[in-house]
């Protein structure tokens, strides 16, 4: 089963001499459980595909369908509470909360839609994450490392559809960015978690289980590494 299609995703900026199409008839799928690498050089068009899949931007032509939904078709309110309900978005720059505690930050999609979050699975969440001793500790007290295993923790908080990672170890030292890729595949191992990256780090990308390459707004290649 696909949880996500790609459907001739196109996207241009600009007009006349200025006119730069980032992303040219793009298509491709994404089945449950798969971890998938997205790489290419800078410019190449894959933060521009990561900010459509991930419902941010609206595309000139084609369409994104995530467990059989168009994203679309919703209007900008629909398109925020379903984004934040199916997609786990990691973000280079982790994007935390910072007067709320690692706990709260993880927690966060829950309450932003009135939702009393399961005690159960946040203590599970933060003892996989491995921050069992920072629970209440602000984003400012964390190392980036840790601040990244928060945005981990939230991206998994709503059993999303597909966690959608972009350059998530990009702000992070060697051994930091060894245990953030660890834990997102521990999580796309053990729990089945459909991992989406993006990233330009070739060894990153060879643990996938497939890697699609974009250049000059195209797919380039789409190879499985691993069934």
């Amino acid at each position: 089963m696909a949880v996500l299609e790609v459907k001739e995703l196109t996207k241009i900026y600009g007009s006349g001499k200025n006119r730069v199409i980032a992303l040219d008839h793009v298509s491709f799928q994404v089945k449950k459980g798969e971890f998938v690498a997205i790489v290419g050089a800078s410019g190449s068009g894959k933060s521009t595909l990561m900010n459509l899949i991930g419902g941010i931007d609206r595309p000139a032509s084609g369409s994104v369908v995530i467990e059989e939904k168009e994203i679309f078709d919703m209007n900008e309110s629909e398109l925020a509470i379903f984004r934040r309900r199916n997609i786990g978005i990691i973000y280079q720059f982790y994007n935390l909360i910072p007067n709320l505690t690692v706990e709260e930050n993880i927690m966060l999609p829950c309450l932003l839609d009135n939702r009393k979050p399961d005690s159960e699975k946040v203590g599970r969440i933060v003892e996989m994450t491995g921050l069992s001793n920072r629970r209440t500790h602000l984003p400012g007290e964390l190392s980036g490392g840790q601040q990244q295993r928060v945005s981990v923790g939230r991206a998994l908080i709503n059993d999303p559809a597909f966690i959608l990672a972009d350059e998530p170890t990009g702000n992070l030292d060697s051994k930091s960015g060894k245990e953030i890729i660890d834990l997102l595949m521990a999580a796309n191992q053990k729990a089945k978690q459909t991992l989406i990256l993006i990233t330009h780090d070739e060894n990153i990308a060879l643990q996938a289980d497939r890697i699609i390459t974009i250049s000059d707004g195209r797919i380039l290649r789409d190879e499985v590494i691993r069934l």
